[in-house]
């Protein structure tokens, strides 16, 4: 099983850059409560960093455009981002939904979530 994070945002620095400026200036209206989760102002939150870096899961991380380029189009419109989709033998399903997502407040209840839907505990 693999987990694939889709941030509701795209690639590249610019759009990195905007993200960041959007996340400050207008909080409320950011429309990526993953990124606003695992990310600061401009880098990853360290308990995050630490999750990714010890869990034996099998995560994999797109932006819009990276996702939709490896998956294509058909796939990309199947879901609302972001969220967090598994991977089992080539099908994906959704793991974590978006509307999950934007209950969520810190990385902490994230990584809880994640421990409690892949081992229970």
């Amino acid at each position: 099983m693999k987990l694939i994070f889709v941030y509701n945002a795209n690639s590249g620095k610019l759009d990195g850059y905007l993200d960041s400026l959007h996340k400050v200036l207008s909080p409320k209206t950011y429309p990526c409560s993953l990124c606003d989760i695992t990310y600061g102002v401009l880098k990853i939150k360290p308990e995050w960093q630490s999750f990714k870096e010890n869990t034996d899961l099998d995560l994999e991380f797109y932006h819009l455009d990276e996702f939709k380029n490896k998956f294509g189009p058909e796939v990309f419109a199947r879901y609302e981002y972001p969220l967090i989709l598994e991977e089992n033998k080539r099908t994906l399903r959704e793991f974590i939904s978006k509307g999950e997502l934007d209950k969520l407040k810190s990385e902490k209840e994230l990584i809880r979530l994640i421990n409690l839907k892949t081992t229970g505990l």
